[in-house]
């Protein structure tokens, strides 16, 4: 007779011949290899059934990797790497706690690996709080053991259930590997209302808890008023200026990405009717199931090859302006043919305003992409962050040219925005494009002709003056003389030379050592030839390798290239909702939902591509998108 597992369960724990097949059993998939090399008898001596073991066997064994023939490891079911790797995916995709409790999933997993035992809502929780201290301990580890400053970033979220408002502040630095490390230092409840004092005291308390008020390089924040006042009051108040760089005076950075949706903004109001029209197409279209299925079928009927979602924009940000508007315009024949069948449909957009919208978009596309390398964040931003913005100034004067009039009242519109800014950002951006040995100073001799017209000269000498005071406040803090660049002193071989025949020669040569001894680190770098633009450049590689020749200049590009120029990641920067927290973890405890929110950038930096069956085509979807 066949052995139940019922009846497995109740062998007696004495007898010699029964297996243990619980979870803490050591390698229980040895055992059931070793019983199934045995003949049946054999099997049957231990008391089970031989279709019961194989069973068994192939249900810690799925795959049969180790088979009897082969590796003698194989497959090792572990309880608490399966927890880990369910902590994991409730941080990386936001899943609910609660999914430990959902019937579905528990019948799922169950189906997956029997062995695994299910965890509550609350063991889990603590599982990731456990996590978050881990994570916090190697964090501070790793700030006690690099070098280099800290830039630091905040930016405001907001609760989707409550409103309430949230500040993530984010520490960017470069670790003794060359590699960019981003790190959330605090994900922290600011009471309302959200004025200087209620801003400046969750940072400050954050900057004093990470031991970073004297490490700062710079601070990156939104361009607002509230934060233009939070800012002089760390400067004026809470910190030390002696400790910032120049004396705070390259301390505040403005989020780039902030400025360039502001810049657009200013642009967009020209078309404001235009985009307001197909605003109501896509609304009326994404309306109703039925209007869905008919939009639907027209598409097919067009033979349109737009695989894309009608998107509706959120009016404040204007990527996702962008984005309907590209979308939109693939399916204007749609549009068109719906609008002589649906007498309902009265939002349908002139053909002006269509040409409005086709012409903008063309536009908008470079400001698209800049966006998205401004918000990289496994890269330096600051060093193309010059070079960048010169070509902004530049195709907008060319647009400001253009015989389109829409396009030239556009493009002047935002030149008068973009001019309001330029001056609060050009001296730190252009300092950090001097740390690409490519460009060096020569980058910004090019370019500010181009776009500064009056006193080129004196704006070219200030960026100048303030990089080469950086370094001089970089040489004083520096306690160990360079060795590298001691060289022995006029007089000392004039006296070695004394009685040559060549002794004026020689004076000659030594007093040109003498000048070549005067000469910086950074005149030297300067001086230097630029390297070849190649694609496969590394600016981080170069430096880490070039310390030894150039060591100040290694520690100023160490915290220099680590600035980030925005605020937030290039997904937060394209999210056309803004920064919301789910419904689900707004209800979390203030120190539940801070842990997972800091555990998702870290485990986020690990690549998780999603998996699609090439197989299959994607259905054509047009509900609109809810976050």
């Amino acid at each position: 007779a066949i052995m139940t597992s019922q009846n497995y369960e109740n062998l007696p724990a004495s007898s010699s011949n029964v297996i243990s097949l619980e979870a803490d059993s050591p390698r229980p998939h040895k055992l059931m290899k070793l019983l199934y090399r045995e003949k049946e008898r054999d099997i049957l001596k231990h008391g089970i059934s031989s279709w019961y073991m194989l069973m068994v066997f192939r249900m810690v064994n799925p795959r049969g990797e180790g088979d009897i023939e082969g590796d003698d490891e194989g497959y090792y079911f572990d309880q608490d790497v399966s927890r880990k790797q369910l902590a994991h995916a409730i941080i990386l995709h936001e899943y609910p706690l609660s999914i430990v409790d959902h019937v579905g999933f528990r019948n799922f997993v169950a189906s997956l690996q029997p062995m695994f035992k299910m965890v509550s809502r609350n063991t889990i929780k603590n599982d990731i709080l456990k996590f978050f201290d881990n994570l916090k301990s190697k964090t501070a580890s790793l700030l006690d053991r690099v070098t280099s400053r800290v830039a630091i970033t905040t930016d405001m979220w907001t609760s989707n259930s409550n409103k309430k408002g949230l500040m993530a502040i984010t520490g960017h630095f470069i670790d003794d590997s060359w590699g960019i490390q981003s790190h959330i230092f605090r994900f922290v409840y600011v009471p309302a209302p959200h004025d200087k004092d209620a801003l400046c005291s969750a940072l400050i308390n954050c900057l004093f808890d990470w031991n970073l008020e004297r490490r700062i390089s710079t601070i990156t924040v939104d361009n607002s008023s509230t934060n233009n006042a939070m800012m002089r009051t760390l400067l004026d108040e809470k910190l030390n200026k002696r400790d910032l760089l120049l004396d705070g005076r390259v301390f505040h950075v403005r989020c780039a990405a902030h400025i360039l949706n502001l810049i657009v903004q200013e642009g967009l109001k020209l078309i404001g009717e235009s985009i307001g029209k197909i605003r109501d197409s896509v609304l009326y279209w994404i309306g109703s199931a039925g209007r869905i299925e008919r939009f639907e079928k027209a598409a097919r009927l067009l033979h349109c090859s737009c695989k894309k979602n009608l998107e509706y924009d959120c009016p404040t940000r204007w990527n996702s302006t962008y984005l309907m508007l590209r979308t939109a315009l693939e399916y204007k024949e749609v549009f068109k043919k719906l609008s002589l069948t649906d007498s309902n449909y009265k939002s349908y957009p002139t053909e002006e305003q269509w040409s409005h919208a086709e012409d903008v978009c063309g536009k908008l596309k470079l400001f698209y992409h800049i966006t998205e390398q401004f918000s990289g964040t496994r890269y330096p931003t600051s060093s193309q962050y010059f070079t960048k913005v010169c070509e902004i100034k530049m195709e907008l004067e060319d647009w400001a040219k253009s015989f389109n009039p829409l396009i030239s009242s556009m493009a002047s519109a935002m030149l008068l925005k973009f001019q309001k800014y330029w001056d609060d950002v050009h001296v730190m951006m252009g300092i950090a494009a001097i740390f690409d040995p490519r460009y060096k100073m020569k980058l910004v001799e090019f370019f500010l002709p181009q776009i500064c017209g009056k006193d080129v000269s004196t704006k070219i000498q200030e960026i100048r003056s303030h990089c080469y005071d950086l370094f001089h406040d970089y040489n004083s803090r520096l306690s160990s003389p360079r060795e590298s660049f001691e060289v022995c002193s006029s007089s000392e071989v004039v006296n070695l030379i004394e009685g040559d025949r060549l002794s004026s020669f020689d004076r000659f040569v030594a007093s040109s050592r003498a000048t070549m001894e005067k000469k910086s680190e950074l005149d030297l770098y300067l001086e230097e030839s630029l390297l070849p633009q190649t694609p496969s450049y590394d600016n981080l590689s170069w430096w880490k390798t070039n310390g030894l020749k150039f060591p100040t200049l290694q520690k100023m590009a160490r915290d220099l290239l680590a600035i980030p120029v925005s605020t937030v990641a290039s997904e937060s920067a394209f999210s056309t909702s803004g920064r919301l927290i789910s419904p689900h973890r707004s209800r979390l405890h203030p120190t539940t939902l801070e842990a997972l929110m800091c555990l998702t950038s870290t485990i986020d930096n690990v690549s998780c591509p999603t998996l699609i069956d090439e197989e299959e085509e994607p259905e054509i979807s047009f509900m609109p998108n809810v976050d």
